[in-house]
């Protein structure tokens, strides 16, 4: 039996990840892998049993880091506004110190892999639920489906990201994300889902 070794495994994981941002899912071929991790592709089924697990292990493993990330100083307890405030700030401490992690994670959010069954859930969700339900109980939250606050919440500051990594606006200016557009963007947000 070969020894797992962590800087090879390190490796595989990076240039997985790079290859999917750059060439999509179907861009990641195990031989490209292993050409591009400089290991054997044998190397790589050490790790991994195969294409499938590699790519839910990989999510598991970014989902991670994004939930430790965004849950940082985070508390279900705090208002509306200063919970969602955090949120905004440590999601974007996320995009910007990990940026393939970010990218890799939307391609997968959005794909039919999402559904695989090995997929682990996390605290990142249950914190969450109760954040958005103590927010409807101090009466701070209209009550509404899940998803219409996600995308009332989060929509707008995910499109105003993609202006910032571009760092273009829709007519071709530069544009970068500061605090005070954050703040802005914020109290429009907040109004919007006042009960």
């Amino acid at each position: 039996m070969r020894i797992r070794d962590e800087n090879k495994e390190a490796s595989i994981r990076e240039k997985a990840m790079e290859m999917i941002v750059n060439e999509g899912f179907d861009g990641l071929s195990m031989q490209k892998l292993a050409k591009a991790a400089g290991v054997s592709p044998a190397t790589i089924y050490i790790y991994y049993k195969n294409r499938e697990d590699l790519l839910t292990q990989l999510y598991n493993e970014v989902q991670e880091k994004f939930a430790e990330v965004a849950l940082r100083r985070f508390n279900p307890e705090l208002s509306l506004e200063e919970g969602l405030w955090l949120q905004w700030k440590n999601r974007m401490k996320f995009i910007l110190e990990y940026p393939v992690y970010f990218q890799f994670f939307e391609q997968f959010r959005n794909s039919p892999l999402i559904n695989h069954k090995d997929i682990q859930k996390n605290e990142f969700r249950e914190n969450m639920k109760n954040f958005v339900l103590n927010a409807i109980k101090r009466g701070e939250l209209a009550k509404m489906e899940p998803e219409i606050f996600w995308a009332v919440a989060y929509g707008s500051f995910y499109t105003v990201v993609k202006f910032h990594l571009q760092e273009k606006t829709m007519m071709g200016g530069p544009f970068k994300m500061t605090d005070t557009k954050m703040k802005q963007m914020l109290q429009m947000v907040l109004k919007a889902l006042k009960p």
